[in-house]
């Protein structure tokens, strides 16, 4: 009898509990960019593009490349924050986290600076300014004021005041002496010219044709930056607490507030009451037709 192998072809198979198991390798889940966050939230709410810029005051192509996560048309990391969170606001987004995530995408948040220093970089040399119109037409509508108001006055009664004016009335007699001192002579009163009624105020006797923007420093120092359509640079400095700028232009004016929570603004002579945070950057343009129908007022 032959010895065979005992094996059969079944033994000699792969055990199937050699086989390696496929497993299945759960990715993380990628969260989307900024841009598209804020893009999503954006049709989410109903809004279009132009209706964003139009709330936030952010030009239309920095909202579309903002959109598309290029931060290079913002001007620099302060500003690109700023946008980031304006825009946010305006979708109904948290700011906070888009914050982070571009700060950690970008070398993290810099230590805080002078608000002076930060700005030099966009500083060019002033150039000559221009008259202030405003003023110099304020001060001709009250000089006309007080000219008509002293005619109409002194024009009144011509019949009656006229003849005592001229002296064609006979002189009254002069008083009885006694001793050696004459009586004193009444003094002719010389009749005053009246004073004339201030104007309701400086803004609101500006050009209807015209843009006007009036700035205080109401609780604090901030560095403005003012530019008229052109381009031209109207101011660049410092206000102190307390102190005012007033710019005018045919079309529109352009601001850069490096702290617009202590600064008050008044367009075309309303008061522009927005929420704005002490430190916080601001890019704004005004035009004629502002403020904005939506836009909160003054009492």
């Amino acid at each position: 009898m032959s010895i065979g192998n005992s094996n059969s072809p079944e033994e000699e198979r792969p055990s199937t509990d050699d086989r390696s198991e496929d497993r299945i390798v759960e990715r993380p889940v990628e969260e989307p960019s900024i841009g598209t966050a804020l893009k999503k939230a954006r049709i989410a709410a109903g809004l279009t593009v132009d209706e964003v810029s139009s709330t936030t005051r952010v030009r239309i192509p920095i909202v579309h490349a903002i959109e598309e996560d290029d931060f290079t048309r913002c001007g620099g990391d302060v500003y690109a924050r700023g946008h980031i969170r304006t825009l946010a606001r305006a979708v109904h987004l948290d700011p906070a986290p888009l914050v982070e995530s571009y700060d950690a995408a970008h070398g993290g948040r810099p230590a805080p600076t002078p608000a002076a220093p930060m700005f030099d970089a966009e500083r060019i040399r002033p150039e000559r300014q221009r008259p202030n119109w405003t003023a110099a037409m304020v001060a001709a509508i009250v000089a006309v004021i007080g000219f008509v108001g002293f005619t109409a006055f002194s024009g009144g009664d011509d019949k009656g005041k006229r003849p005592v004016a001229e002296g064609s009335a006979s002189p009254k007699p002069a008083p009885h002496q006694t001793g050696g001192k004459p009586a004193a002579q009444p003094q002719p009163q010389t009749p005053q010219a009246p004073k004339p009624e201030p104007s309701d105020s400086a803004i609101a006797a500006a050009p209807k044709d015209l843009v006007t923007v009036v700035l205080t420093a109401d609780t604090g120092e901030s560095w403005i930056s003012a530019k008229d359509s052109t381009g031209r640079l109207l101011f660049d400095g410092t206000l102190v607490q307390g102190e005012s700028k007033t710019f005018t232009d045919k079309e529109s004016v352009d601001l850069v507030l490096g702290d617009a929570g202590v600064v008050k603004l008044f367009v075309n002579g309303k008061e522009i009451k927005d929420d704005f945070q002490p430190g916080q950057v601001e890019r704004l343009t005004y035009t004629k037709e502002d403020p904005l129908q939506d836009q909160p007022q003054a009492g």
